[in-house]
């Protein structure tokens, strides 16, 4: 059995490695894009928006298509940052005997 001054150290640097995870994580950049790139988002790892590009050509396009397709980019930058966070966290999985899957509260 171990003794809680061990379990103790495992939750120290556990929770070291969360906080370092998640600080590299929110400085990621990620791009979504739709409409085949006319619509680009940035988004950082704490799913802030950084910038949008929009085609000039679709200036010319109905208000309600731009708005979807502006939805839709910031949707696919959002399932990239997910999926940074998942691939972050399955190498964690390891680390502090974490089971796989385990969600973690960022």
């Amino acid at each position: 059995m171990t003794d809680f001054s061990e379990l103790m150290k495992q939750a120290k640097q556990l929770k070291e490695r969360m906080e370092a995870m998640k600080e590299e994580l929110a400085a990621k950049e990620v791009e979504g894009q739709a409409g085949a790139g006319a619509v680009k988002v940035r988004m950082n790892g704490r799913h802030d928006a950084i910038a949008v590009e929009i085609d000039p050509a679709l200036a010319r396009e109905d208000k309600e298509i731009l708005e979807d397709l502006v939805c839709a980019a910031i949707n696919d930058a959002v399932r990239k940052v997910e999926r940074e966070s998942e691939r972050a966290m399955r190498g964690m999985a390891g680390f502090g005997g974490l089971p796989g899957g385990f969600k973690l509260p960022f």
